[in-house]
């Protein structure tokens, strides 16, 4: 059954270093428990996910995973050079990734190398060969866990206001140039969020506070609140942008 944003689950934690905490729970409890299979994690840019990678670094937590058994890939990417300080690629390999003994062909990085069309291209090619078809089985999640954010203006992962990727519905990973942001963006797609075990919402901040609640009362007019799962979608809120 497909759940969408209406149906999700919802917890309010103290503030925005719970809320990572709590991130880093429910991906070391997921790598642990998977029977068969690695477990695929598509990560997020924004500082609630850098804490998460740093938590997840640090030598007691990190001994804790079997990092071999983990997969990562990118919800969304800025079209800039490999290191450069926008890259969600680029934050999650200085704060996590090169700290950890993660193997390297287990990171699924977008490349930004080439046109935005041409590496976009690119990761679906890639995201179709780890999961051995060109089209979706509701019955076989591509990711076990997604990551996204909440914009102050609806947006997820680099799904934007009134961009023509919001409109896709074959392709797994798409473009956009967004006239709110900096650069041109590669990201999943709705059908490739989709294709998942769970989708965590990371929400943090008094300036979410609005969009949060939109997002809550399904306002099918913001990007965020279209994102649907196979699975579970569960939104973890400080109280800041809970508004409590």
């Amino acid at each position: 059954m497909t759940t969408d944003i209406r149906n999700a689950q919802f917890e309010t934690l103290s503030d925005s270093e719970a809320v990572a905490r709590r991130m880093a729970d429910l991906l070391i409890e997921g790598i642990r428990s998977k029977k068969d299979g690695n477990f695929r994690v598509a990560l997020s840019g924004g500082s609630t996910p850098k804490r998460l990678f740093e938590l997840l670094a640090a030598p007691e937590t990190a001994k804790q995973i079997p990092w071999e058994r983990l997969e990562i890939f990118y919800g969304d990417e800025r079209h800039v050079p490999d290191g450069h300080p926008d890259s969600n690629f680029a934050v999650s390999d200085e704060t996590l990734l090169r700290k950890v003994n993660i193997p390297a062909g287990n990171i699924y990085k977008i490349p930004t190398d080439k046109t935005v069309q041409e590496d976009a291209k690119i990761y679906q090619d890639t995201l179709q060969k780890v999961y051995g078809s060109q089209s979706f089985n509701k019955n076989k999640p591509l990711f076990d866990i997604v990551m996204l954010g909440l914009g102050t203006d609806g947006h997820t992962a680099s799904l934007f206001p009134g961009q023509s990727v919001l409109k896709e519905k074959d392709a797994w990973v798409g473009t956009c140039a967004p006239q709110t942001a900096p650069y041109e963006r590669i990201t999943l797609t709705y059908p490739a969020l989709e294709s998942s075990e769970l989708v965590v919402f990371l929400v943090t901040g008094a300036s979410k506070v609005e969009m949060l609640k939109r997002l809550r009362e399904g306002d099918l007019s913001l990007p965020s609140a279209n994102v649907t799962s196979n699975g579970r979608i569960l939104i973890l809120a400080d109280r800041a942008a809970a508004g409590v």
